[in-house]
């Protein structure tokens, strides 16, 4: 479920949220579990008081796993969103409310984002190249064409079902269903009676209470620059409440072509990849799910516009933009405001 990726499941993504947990001390009574998930992985460290069969939970979580795969990932056939998108009628079809209610979700992103967020731009992503990783520069024609697949007005819900205005439209649900499936893993653990924890899936990740002794779950973010490795910021979370930590970027998945640089990120109102000079954003809200529409969403955006929003909504938001080799980090004023959280440069 990778963002907007050319392979399985993200595309969001596509887009690929580039987290990684800072390790803990060998003392710490953390469990960790981890493996394969969505075309990526997941990991799960939490701690606890309580009595909680760790073998039991981990079947819980690979189960979860398994049922929202079938249903959401893209790369699958015989998903419900591709037997959806590969029935090509513009009658309604059964999916599920959980599908339903994921698509209205994402709907209110793109209303709020003005239609640059939209889950039906794949059709977009594969005409630029991105799906066989090879570029192509479309005519003016070619757009015009492909958007005639694009826009979620094409899409209408109702109770468990979906319909197609365009027999021939599709919906991609991963650069928000890695947020959902993230939510859904904590609540698993939450059901088991776990306040202590951090859950990841492709680098998107919701954190909860603290670590042993008090000490504060830390996140870092890495350096938005192709080729790093190293890290650009380290978010420290102070707050006991579920907090989510969703990134997407650029910088993973690009041509140079004609000595310009085409992201991967589309958007959807203008048919191409995003001419502006931000790289990477974070979203820290309490709702995975919305979070990680946002980060594709204010990705699309970009700071000029994405800030403004960001602070109309009061949501906490980092942005990183790029000019040359130099990198600027742009805050949203909730972000700078909140005592949730603490940013540290390494």
């Amino acid at each position: 479920m990778s963002k907007n990726a050319p392979a399985p499941f993200r595309l969001l993504a596509f887009v690929l949220a580039a987290f990684s947990l800072l390790s803990c001390t060998p003392a710490d009574p953390i469990q960790h579990f981890s493996g394969p998930a969505q075309g990526a992985f997941y990991n799960i460290s939490y701690w606890t008081d309580a009595e909680v069969e760790a073998v039991q939970l981990q079947k819980q979580v690979t189960e979860e796993l398994n049922r929202i795969d079938l249903a959401m990932s893209n790369y699958r056939p015989d998903s419900v969103i591709e037997q959806f998108n590969s029935n090509k009628v513009s009658t309604a079809q059964q999916v599920g409310t959980e599908l339903v209610q994921l698509v209205e979700h994402a709907r209110q992103v793109t209303q709020a984002s003005d239609g640059c967020y939209d889950l039906t731009v794949k059709p977009l992503f594969d005409l630029w190249g991105f799906k066989a990783d090879k570029f192509n520069q479309p005519t003016p024609e070619q757009i015009t064409q492909t958007m005639q697949l694009v826009g979620m007005d094409k899409i209408s819900t109702d109770a468990g079902t979906m319909r197609k205005s365009n027999p021939d439209s599709r919906v991609d649900v991963s650069s928000i269903a890695q947020g959902y499936t993230v939510r859904q893993l904590a609540a698993i653990l939450e059901q088991a009676g776990v306040t202590n924890y951090l859950v990841e899936v492709g680098g998107e990740m919701q954190v909860r209470g603290k670590k042993p002794a008090g000490k504060p779950w830390r996140v870092a973010i890495e350096k938005p620059l192709p080729g790093e490795q190293r890290l650009q910021k380290i978010i420290e979370v102070l707050q006991d409440e579920p907090l989510a930590i969703m990134t997407s970027g650029t910088y993973r998945h690009y041509f140079d072509a004609s000595g310009q640089r085409f992201s991967h990120v589309l958007d959807a109102r203008a048919g191409a990849p995003v001419r502006h000079h931000t790289v990477s954003t974070t979203v820290l809200i309490d709702n995975a799910t919305l979070a990680d529409a946002w980060s594709t969403a204010f990705l699309c955006l970009g700071s000029d516009t994405g800030l403004k929003i960001a602070n109309d909504l009061a949501m906490k938001v980092l942005f990183i933009d790029q000019q040359g080799d130099t990198l600027q980090e742009k805050y949203s004023q909730s972000l700078t405001q909140s005592k949730a959280v603490a940013l540290h440069t390494p």
